[in-house]
């Protein structure tokens, strides 16, 4: 297996959008953007994230965003290719490409929509992690997907398949992220579990995680990503407060999905990254108010 290093902040990184009815994909932003990330200081990029809009944009434009990213990151920072889908046959199909376009790892969501038992997840990323080489990370956020991968199925599948080393928890529960920690802290080999929520980045590494897949760190690379930095260093306090700073924006969530909130952010702090595809783009007057209000306050509080 291919190994890589996965910790600190990886960046779920947008996906810029040509303002045209079919709103295709902007390459040269999306090149843009990974290096505004890079400059910022993050230890990863994750294309296809919730915040890269993987659920709506097809096979042929994942790959093709997925080569933007790999060419202009250039190695300087893993590639964490977010692969699901629905089926099986269509995960193991975008996994392989993934890994042959050269992505690093892989970030593989549950199927969504249908009820999913434990032993149909276990026995999907079975048979997936058969057809890659490279690691793979579950992917657990039952809020949008109507599944969870329960502590106990991510033990057996770490333990029980070579390329699957680790979850990423955006369940919301932190006690189901502890949980994920403490199911693998004592297999034989590396395990990496990271926070799906931004707010959970802090604790994660004090329970024994790696780190964080934040998205408001498409707006906030530099200071996301000391979190992890100063963590590491020993310094608590400073973590702390990073950690403690960008909890503002949480205020404009009760407006729309946090990930039109984020990519309406970009927008407004005059990155051209254009707006959420339709349909899931709508923020109302009174949220974009708010969001304006966050970002004044952000921008006057140092955040960058």
């Amino acid at each position: 297996m291919k190994s890589c290093d996965i910790k600190g902040i990886i960046v779920p990184i947008l996906t810029p959008m040509n303002n045209d009815e079919a709103q295709t994909v902007n390459h040269e932003e999306l090149r843009n953007q990974v290096e505004r990330l890079i400059q910022g200081g993050v230890h990863g990029l994750f294309p296809f994230g919730t915040n890269g809009e993987g659920y709506i944009l097809s096979m042929k434009e994942k790959e093709e965003v997925l080569e933007t990213v790999i060419d202009q990151v250039k190695g300087r920072v893993p590639v964490m290719a977010g692969s699901g889908c629905i089926s099986t046959y269509d995960t193991i199909q975008m996994s392989k490409r993934a890994e042959a376009l050269g992505a690093d790892a892989l970030s593989i969501i549950t199927p969504s929509f249908a009820l999913a038992s434990q032993k149909e997840l276990y026995d999907h990323y079975v048979e997936v992690a058969k057809h890659v080489d490279i690691p793979i990370v579950l992917y657990n956020i039952p809020p949008r997907t109507g599944n969870k991968i329960l502590p106990e199925t991510v033990r057996a599948l770490c333990k029980d398949v070579d390329v699957i080393v680790g979850a990423k928890d955006s369940s919301g529960d932190i006690e189901n992220l502890k949980a994920y920690i403490r199911m693998t802290e004592d297999l034989p080999k590396k395990t990496y579990i990271l926070a799906g929520n931004d707010g959970a980045i802090l604790t994660c590494l004090k329970e024994g995680g790696v780190g964080g897949i934040a998205g408001r760190a498409n707006l906030y690379p530099k200071t996301i990503a000391s979190i992890y930095d100063k963590f590491v260093a020993g310094d608590l306090e400073g973590a702390q407060a990073a950690q403690d700073a960008i909890v503002g924006i949480q205020r404009v969530f009760k407006f729309g999905n946090p990930n039109t909130v984020i990519k309406k952010a970009a927008a407004l702090m005059g990155y051209p990254v254009g707006d959420n595809r339709r349909p899931f783009n709508y923020l109302s007057d009174e949220g974009v108010a708010e969001l304006k209000a966050v970002l004044a306050e952000n921008e006057a509080n140092g955040l960058c």
